[in-house]
Parts: C-alpha cells; sequence; structure tokens
C-alpha cells in the first residue's frame, strides 16, 4: 500500500503545479452539481402553477325543468370553474376552443351540449339517457399537461356526480316518505290479500305435476327431430359410407409408406438450409457470368502467347547451351538470348496465378457437388457420373500441382539462400496436393445416400478452397515479387557469364526446367481454359435456368417443406391414431350399427309423427289452462314469506318516513377521507433531491474518466497493477468526495432543500460517492475504452429502472426485474431515508447493498486487472491509432 499512496502524492503534487489541471479538477469538483441543481430548481413545485395551463370551456346547455323546477347545471358548471383557480380556465366559444386546442393555444377543452341538463333529467322518466362531456386534448404539447387537464375534467365530473346524486336522491326519498305514509294507510288490505295468496298457493303443486312432464317432453321435440332427421339421412348415406369404409382400410394399409414419405420430408428439412445456400450461390454466379465469360476468354489469349514466347525461348536455350559447352562467344550470347527471351520467362508468375484459379475452380466444383449429394439432391446415376468427371479434373489439378512444385523448387535452388517465400509457397502447394489426392479417393468411394462421406468431402474441398484463396491472395505481395526476384538472379548471372563460365553452365539447366515447368502448366491451363469455354454457353443457360427457378419457387418450396414436415410432426401420429380406431371400427361394429339404424329409420318414418302430435295437443291444453297463474302465484307467496322473514313491513314504514335532506346529504358524500403523511416534505424539488443528487454523482465519475487518466506512468515496472489500481482509486475517489460535498451542501443551503437529517444527507452522499466512483473507475481501469461504454450503459439503465422519478411499479417488466440489482436503487432510497425521515431497517439494507456493489468491483479488479491489462492495453492503442479517440 506504500507505494499506492505514493501514486497518490504524486498526483495531487503535479495537479497543484499545473494551474490548468488544478482548474480543470476543481471545475470537475463543481459540474456535477451544476446537473442537479438545475434539475431541482426547474421542478421545484409544478403543480403550484398549474394556474397557467389553459383549457378551454364551452356551455350551449339549454336547461331542463324538473318537477316544475328550472335547472341548467351546464350553468352551474361555469359558475364553480369561475371559482377554481386550480387550472386556466377560459370560458369561449365552441368554434374558437376546437381551433384553440388544434393550434396549442389550450391545452384542452370542455364542451357542455345543449342538452345536457335535459338528460340529466331522464333520471325521472322510464328510460335514462346518460349525458356527455365532450373532453378534447392536444397531447403533443407536452407529456403531463394532458393527465393535469384530464384531473380537471375528471375533477367536473365528480362535481356534477355529487350534484346529480344530492339532488336525485332527495327526490326519490321524498317519493319514499310519501310511500311510506301510503303504506301505512293500506297496511289491512295487505295482510288480507296475503292470506288469499298462501291458501291458493297449497293447491299448485297438484296442479304442476302433470304439466311439467308434459311440457318437459314437448320442448325436447324439436331435438328429437333434429336427431331423428340425421339418422334417416344416415341411412340413406349407408351406401356411400360403405364406399368410404374401404378407403380408409386401403388408407390404413398404407400407413408404413406415408411414415416412410414423412421421415423423407423431415430429412429434406433438415437440408433446407444447405439448398437454400446451394440457390444463392447459383444465383450469385447467374448475375456475374458475364465477367466470368470474359475472363476465361482473356486467360485463354494469354495462355497461347505465352506458349508462343515460351517455344522461342526454348529454341533459343538450346543454341545458348551449345555455345556454352563449345566455349563460343559466352558474353555476348548468353545475354542475348536473356535480352531476347525475357518475356518466356516473365510469363512464369502469371501462368502460376492461372494455375491457382484453375485449382481453386476445381475446389469449389467438388465442394457444389458435395453439397448436393449431403442435401440429397443427386440420384444415384448422377452422383456416380459426376464423380468421374470431378476426379478427371481433380487429377489434372493435382499433375499441375507436380509441375508447379517442381518449378517452385527449382527456382528457390537458383538462389545461394533460397527464398523464404518461395520455401512457404512450396509447403502449401504440396498441403493443397495432399488435400486434392484425399478428394479423388472420396469421390471414388461416395454414394448418392452417404452423408457421412459428404460431410467429409465438404471439409475436405472447403480446406482447398481456402488454401487456394491464401495463394491467390498471398500472390501479388508475396509470392509474385520472389519470383521476380529469383529471376532476375538468374538473368544477372546470364548477364555476368563471361566472368563465371561455371556459373552459367549451372544455370542453363534451370532454365531449362523453368521454362519445360512452365509450358507444362501453360497446356494444363490452355487444356482447362479451352473446355470452360467451348462448354460457356451451355453453363450460362442452364444457370440462369436454374436461377429464375430458384427465385421463382424457393420461398414455395421451403414453405410446402416446412408445412409438410410440420404436418407430419404434430398432427400425423393423432391421424393415424384416429385412422386406425377408424379401421377397427369399420371392421368391427360397421355391420351392426348399420341393422341397428334401419330398425330406428323405419320407426321415424312410420310411428314418430303420430307421437309427437298427441304429445303437443296434451302440452297445448296444460298451457291454455295453467297460463303463468301457477309461477306468479309461487313467487308471490315466496316473496311474501321472504320479506316477512327478513323484514318487519312496520320497520320499513318507520325508515322510509325518516329526514330527506339529511339522508340525501349522507348519500350524495358518504365518505370522510382522513389524511395523514407519515413522512412529510413540502415540495417537488426537496422531494426529487434524491434522484437528481444520485445522478449527479454518477454522471461526476463519468466526467471524471472521461478526462482523467486511469494509468500511471511506471518506469522499469516499479508499481504493480493492483499499486496502480489503488493508487489512482484514491485520487478518483477525493475529487469524487468534494463533489459529493459541494452538491448536498449546495441543495441544503442554495435551493433550500427540505432534509429531514441533514448531515446523514451529506455523509451517505460521500458514501455513495465512493461507491460510484470505485464502480466507474474499475469499469475503465478493467477494461479501458470498453469499460466507459459499459459505465454509459448503466447510467441508461438506472434512470429507467431505478424507480427515480416514477413508481418502478409502473414500469415495463424488465426495468422491474433489474431493479434490486442497480446502484441507483439504493442509493435513491439511501437518501430518500436522510430526506423524509429515516427508517433503521431500510437505512441498513441500502448501505449493505451498496457495500456488495463495492466488494463486486474491487474483486473484479483484484482478479481480472492483471489478466487483462495486456489486452486492454492493446485495445487502447488500436483505438489511439485511428486518431480520433483518446
Amino acid at each position: 500500500m506504500k507505494n499506492a499512496f505514493t501514486i497518490y502524492r504524486n498526483d495531487w503534487i503535479r495537479i497543484f503545479k499545473a494551474p490548468v489541471a488544478a482548474f480543470l479538477i476543481v471545475a470537475l469538483m463543481i459540474l456535477p452539481s451544476l446537473y442537479a441543481w438545475f434539475n431541482l430548481k426547474a421542478s421545484w413545485d409544478p403543480y403550484s402553477n398549474t394556474s397557467g395551463i389553459k383549457i378551454a370551456v364551452t356551455s350551449e346547455d339549454d336547461g331542463a325543468v324538473i318537477r316544475d323546477n328550472s335547472v341548467n347545471i351546464g350553468d352551474e358548471i361555469v359558475a364553480s370553474l369561475k371559482e377554481n383557480n386550480k387550472l386556466g380556465w377560459e370560458f369561449v366559444s365552441k368554434e374558437k376552443a376546437k381551433q384553440g386546442v388544434r393550434q396549442g393555444d389550450y391545452y384542452a377543452s370542455l364542451y357542455i351540449p345543449d342538452d345536457f341538463s335535459a338528460k340529466i333529467a331522464t333520471i325521472l322518466d322510464d328510460k335514462q339517457v346518460k349525458p356527455e362531456i365532450d373532453y378534447s386534448v392536444n397531447e403533443k404539447l407536452n407529456a403531463i399537461a394532458p393527465k393535469m387537464t384530464s384531473t380537471g375534467a375528471s375533477t367536473i365530473v365528480q362535481q356534477v356526480k355529487e350534484n346529480f346524486i344530492h339532488t336525485v336522491s332527495e327526490s326519490v326519498l321524498s317519493v319514499f316518505n310519501d310511500a311510506g305514509i301510503k303504506l301505512e294507510e293500506e297496511l289491512p288490505t295487505i295482510r288480507n290479500i296475503e292470506e288469499k295468496i298462501f291458501a291458493l298457493e297449497k293447491e299448485v303443486p297438484k296442479i304442476n305435476e302433470l304439466g311439467e312432464k308434459v311440457v318437459k317432453l314437448e320442448s325436447k321435440f324439436p331435438e328429437i327431430n333434429r336427431q331423428a332427421q340425421k339418422i334417416l339421412a344416415l341411412e340413406a348415406a349407408f351406401p356411400e359410407i360403405n364406399e368410404a369404409s374401404k378407403n380408409i382400410l386401403l388408407l390404413e394399409e398404407k400407413i408404413p409408406e406415408l411414415e416412410k414419405v414423412g421421415e423423407g420430408v423431415l430429412l429434406l428439412q433438415e437440408k433446407a438450409p444447405e439448398i437454400q445456400k446451394l440457390g444463392d450461390r447459383v444465383t450469385e454466379l447467374d448475375a456475374h457470368f458475364a465477367d466470368i465469360s470474359e475472363m476465361v476468354t482473356s486467360a485463354l489469349s494469354n495462355v497461347e502467347d505465352m506458349q508462343s514466347f515460351l517455344e522461342t525461348a526454348s529454341g533459343s536455350l538450346e543454341q545458348i547451351e551449345q555455345g556454352i559447352n563449345n566455349g563460343k562467344q559466352i558474353a555476348d550470347v548468353l545475354p542475348a538470348f536473356m535480352e531476347a527471351n525475357g518475356q518466356a520467362l516473365d510469363a512464369v508468375g502469371p501462368v502460376y496465378k492461372q494455375n491457382l484459379l484453375l485449382y481453386q475452380k476445381t475446389a469449389d466444383a467438388v465442394h457444389q457437388f458435395a453439397a448436393s449429394v449431403k442435401a440429397g439432391a443427386l440420384t444415384e446415376e448422377e452422383v456416380s457420373k459426376t464423380a468421374l468427371t470431378l476426379q478427371a479434373q481433380v487429377q489434372t489439378s493435382i499433375d499441375s500441382l507436380t509441375r508447379s512444385i517442381s518449378l517452385f523448387t527449382t527456382l528457390n535452388s537458383a538462389t545461394s539462400n533460397g527464398e523464404e517465400a518461395l520455401l512457404t509457397e512450396i509447403e502449401d502447394l504440396q498441403a493443397l496436393q495432399v488435400n486434392f489426392q484425399q478428394e479423388k479417393e472420396k469421390l471414388q468411394t461416395i454414394k448418392a445416400d452417404d452423408e457421412e462421406e459428404a460431410s467429409t468431402l465438404m471439409a475436405l474441398s472447403q480446406e482447398a478452397i481456402e488454401l487456394s484463396t491464401t495463394l491467390i491472395d498471398r500472390y501479388d505481395q508475396q509470392t509474385e515479387p520472389a519470383i521476380n526476384r529469383t529471376l532476375e538472379g538468374i538473368k544477372d548471372s546470364a548477364q555476368n557469364a563471361m566472368n563465371d563460365l561455371e556459373s552459367a553452365q549451372e544455370n542453363i539447366p534451370k532454365l531449362e526446367e523453368i521454362i519445360k515447368n512452365t509450358e507444362e502448366s501453360l497446356t494444363f491451363a490452355k487444356e482447362e481454359l479451352s473446355k470452360l469455354n467451348a462448354n460457356l454457353p451451355k453453363i450460362e443457360k442452364e444457370i440462369h435456368e436454374a436461377t429464375n427457378l430458384i427465385q421463382e419457387n424457393m420461398d414455395k418450396v421451403m414453405e410446402g417443406i416446412n408445412d409438410a414436415a410440420n404436418f407430419y410432426k404434430d398432427s400425423f401420429p393423432a391421424l393415424k391414431e384416429k385412422l386406425h380406431a377408424a379401421a377397427d371400427f369399420v371392421r368391427d361394429d360397421l355391420p351392426a350399427a348399420e341393422e341397428d339404424i334401419s330398425k330406428v329409420a323405419a320407426f321415424i318414418e312410420n310411428d314418430l309423427p303420430r307421437v309427437e302430435d298427441a304429445v303437443h295437443k296434451a302440452a297445448d291444453m296444460v298451457q291454455n289452462e295453467l297460463p303463468n297463474l301457477e309461477a306468479t302465484l309461487t313467487k308471490t307467496a315466496d316473496s311474501i314469506r321472504t320479506f316477512e322473514d327478513e323484514y318487519d313491513l312496520s320497520e320499513i314504514i318507520s325508515l322510509l318516513k325518516n329526514d330527506i335532506q339529511q339522508e340525501s346529504d349522507f348519500i350524495s358524500d358518504p365518505i370522510v377521507l382522513n389524511e395523514n403523511s407519515l413522512f412529510p416534505i413540502p415540495n417537488y424539488g426537496s422531494a426529487n433531491s434524491p434522484f437528481y443528487t444520485t445522478l449527479s454523482l454518477w454522471v461526476g465519475a463519468l466526467l471524471l474518466i472521461s478526462l482523467l487518466r486511469v494509468d500511471v506512468r511506471n518506469p522499469e515496472g516499479m508499481y504493480t497493477s493492483n499499486q496502480i489500481y489503488f493508487g489512482r482509486w484514491l485520487t478518483f475517489v477525493t475529487i469524487g468526495l468534494c463533489q459529493s460535498l459541494i452538491v448536498t451542501l449546495g441543495d441544503i443551503f442554495i435551493l433550500k432543500a427540505y432534509v429531514a437529517e441533514p448531515v446523514a444527507f451529506v455523509l451517505f452522499s460521500m458514501f455513495i460517492s465512493i461507491i460510484f466512483m470505485t464502480i466507474v473507475y474499475t469499469l475503465v481501469s478493467v477494461f479501458g475504452n470498453l469499460g466507459k461504454g459499459l459505465a454509459i450503459i448503466f447510467l441508461v439503465l438506472q434512470l429507467s429502472g431505478s424507480g427515480g422519478t416514477f413508481p418502478i411499479q409502473v414500469a415495463p417488466p424488465f426495468f422491474q426485474t433489474i431493479n434490486p440489482f442497480l446502484p441507483f436503487t439504493h442509493a435513491i432510497n439511501l437518501l430518500r431515508e436522510t430526506v423524509g425521515g429515516m427508517v433503521k431497517e431500510t437505512v441498513l439494507f441500502s448501505i449493505s447493498m451498496l457495500l456488495v456493489f463495492s466488494a463486486i468491483a474491487f474483486i473484479i479488479a483484484l482478479f481480472l486487472k492483471k489478466p487483462l491489462e495486456k489486452g486492454t492495453k492493446k485495445m487502447t492503442e488500436k483505438a489511439k491509432a485511428s486518431e480520433i479517440i483518446h
């Protein structure tokens, strides 16, 4: 820890020695507090200034007459709003209100129609119609204002409801009072009617017994007839049923074949990605076929030119060799040959590159063939025929590779020390040759249904494609310069032939071998390109037709395969069971069922009409003699008994004759709400100070890691990674503590925010600053620029998921889930306790959770900083190399 404190001391010495740095540090201490103060002041007490929110009010109510009393509830609403200053009510015409809301002059409008009071008066009619108030709001002006205006509108509606309930209840209670007086006068008559109803009721059971049975039977006859018609239809359809049953038995026999088809569909679905990939490759090839045709024609022309050069060089070389052997004119003849036949030697590189492209083409052809076999897209005959063709093509490439390897071996031996690039090229060519040999062996044994062999061949051909691509990519930068250097060496040796005849004699065989290999490579290239050029029109036509077919039908084919596979997996098992069950029924039960249905059908046709006619007559008699009297009589008697068991009629009369005004007041406003605030906070700004203070501390930490370095110059490795971490951490924490002091003291003494426990508010803010600074500093110290991004992501998540402004219960499920795991959540809760009044259990829980976050940060630093140090440094250097990220 001594070295850590040394780093900390040196940081502050350097800060105080540089006035600009000191000024910047002081600014970083103050800036976060400005973020909190301005936000708190802007939202200090918004609900005390709602009178500036303009709402247009229009009343066109014509009024109504209720029991000889004229009322105009619209005018009453307007009068009450004129005394209400909670919102900015403005009383204007309907058109002005509509235009004002549209243009943003008013946040909302209330329109009371001309029939408002008339509809309220329908309470005394047989049919009631609810009155309406049209409420329009311009929600785009502000997110909160519509909620305030909606509350104002709801208040108006509630006020109308209360007045309406009071008026109606007063009227109803007046009616009840009159009813109570009248009921008391008619009480003897009511008692006499009760006795007669009870006497008549005793005879009802005997009358009902027979009538209920007849009516019950009659009620079932429509259903009986419907079922009877189904039975007759079923009997008529039995010939068709018997014919269909034969098909069911035949279908049951075909189930094994259907299962085999289903398994094939599932297999085809598994191969769908490969089929689609193959289709994409064909489409891409069709789009670029013109370029391919032009490239092949050009390559063939180049090969023919190169062959002409090599023939000339070969003839000249024989003369040079003869001249050298005779020892005549060596100094003049050999340089002249090199000058005359330089184009032949210069053809070595382009010919080799052309061969590389052909190797790649061979590997790609094998890969497409293997993919088609694996996808099951080829028959056995097609597989066999294509495999034979590809074997010949692969063997040709193997022979060409042998010549290429020999060529590069000769070139490499022509230099005194050898070329490393040529050695690498020889190794890769040998690897490609081995690969082609393995492909050839697989092509000799592959079958149409051999998915494993197809997968192996695909892997080999993919490896060959990658090898040939590597050779092609490397050609321009490495291989061609190496070839040219070697050839230049041979040319230089030839130019100096007068001084070194022996060296010239040694290089002549090498030149012969180079030209020979080049000639053979050109022969291979010409043969392959000639074949390809001859087949190009046919290939282009086939590819174009295949592309059109793929583009038109691929989606339908894939959709059909998926639908068929889903049906086989999901529906076919159940269908199979049902089919077996149906077949069992056809074999075992259908003949007996046919016989029984024939008997029932005979009864329906001959006897059922007479039975139905008799039942209708009986039911009609019961219904005519016992119209609704029995049910009404029973219900009335039961109601009387129930009423007398539960209520005392004299007591009801007494209740109906109570005080009308007192009961009406109670009904319109039956509840008294007693409000009790456990932790009162006088204004909105003070209530928000925990959130904005917490937010400013995190923002302060982000400012520090954005402007200050987390690494330390470490000459000769005198500090360990942990010492650097803790040394610079002390510097960051010190600045963070100053930030927390400034913002909290400013909340209390500048903004005059209400804080129940000011000392705890300051101390807990300092504690939170240490936690936040530890988290943010650790992210950047361990992960570099990636850590800065993570710190910003945490800020965004915490703004929405901490419940700082709105209750977390109204947030989406995702934010409710992450809420307990965010440092903001517990930091805000801790500061809320100091603002409103502290509860010991909540304070301890919040502190313990923040300590857990701090412990996690220290564990990450101790265990990951050193292992990730090199990677983080490398990533930082790459970022700096962009000259836009520091």
